[in-house]
């Protein structure tokens, strides 16, 4: 500011002198002089001011028309790696499924989608890695396409990666199908504790086949909320639910649950009898070693 102030009076000195002879004598009355050179610094600033103006104006245009250019460029590039999908070659598509993928462009959704009915399954996998970057906003499109039985495995799989609670009631659903219900067991387990409360529920499931799949998947899942409830299972009439239930408690490994499982020594059913005897040899194992 005082910098400011000083070229103000440095040129208010400067055209004075323009209006004053080295003699003192002036030119013009002495009030005329002042009114022409402060006439004369206010059309320098008035200029000066208009000039930066314009070049701010020029700026903020060279910075809009770059940032159109920009995303032109990236709609060029979707388009060019969209084209690529279709090439015969299966690395070739397989990388621009990737390409999409770190795009992370909503426009890449509905083709890499398609991709999961890929006739190669590196192209599906990669679909299905790329789709999960993109996250929330693929799901309506996957919820559409899991109707689509050539897809619905590879849907599934991406499914279990998205962290939405829309794709919970799908996964749900798809326990009770015998042909994809594993599927849905490994998603369910890939989601992890946002799963956790829904497969509680399927524990008090009637269908036995519910309760294993849940079972199973709450044992990768290893959230130590399901502890009591997976004790229950240790008492289960079918043996390979308590077999299940001792497994995921194993897994999990709570002290609770651990305790729990030594009672299967002594289970009816031979098959259970020989996994825990393993089971509790190698947890002595592991106790010397330790």
């Amino acid at each position: 500011m005082r910098d400011d102030q000083k070229n103000m009076d440095d040129a208010f000195s400067d055209k004075t002198e323009e209006f004053v002879s080295l003699e003192g004598k002036t030119t013009l009355p002495q009030d005329e002089v002042v009114d022409e050179v402060s006439e004369a610094i206010t059309a320098e600033a008035d200029e000066e001011t208009t000039d930066i103006v314009a070049s701010a104006e020029e700026t903020e245009e060279g910075t809009e028309q770059e940032e159109e250019l920009v995303e032109e460029q990236v709609k060029d590039e979707i388009d060019i790696q969209i084209d690529l999908l279709n090439d015969p070659e299966w690395v070739v598509r397989r990388e621009a499924v990737t390409t999409l993928g770190e795009m992370g462009d909503e426009r890449c959704i509905e083709p890499l989608v398609r991709c999961l009915r890929d006739g190669d399954w590196q192209v599906r996998d990669a679909a299905v890695e790329s789709i999960a970057m993109i996250g929330s906003p693929a799901v309506e499109l996957l919820l559409r396409y899991i109707r689509d039985y050539d897809a619905r495995k590879s849907v599934i799989k991406a499914l279990g990666k998205i962290n939405d609670e829309r794709v919970l009631d799908p996964l749900i659903s798809m326990l009770h199908n015998d042909e994809f219900k594993d599927d849905a067991t490994w998603a369910l387990a890939e989601l992890g504790q946002p799963a956790v409360g829904r497969l509680l529920e399927c524990l008090k499931n009637q269908d036995e086949v519910i309760r294993k799949q849940a079972i199973l998947a709450l044992g990768e899942i290893k959230d130590s909320s399901s502890v009591d409830l997976l004790m229950e299972g240790l008492q289960d009439s079918d043996w390979f639910i308590r077999l299940s239930s001792a497994a995921a408690l194993e897994k999990i490994g709570d002290p609770r649950g651990r305790e729990a499982i030594k009672l299967l020594a002594k289970d009816p059913d031979l098959v259970v009898r020989l996994r825990i005897e393993h089971m509790l040899a190698e947890w002595k194992k592991q106790a010397v070693t330790a």
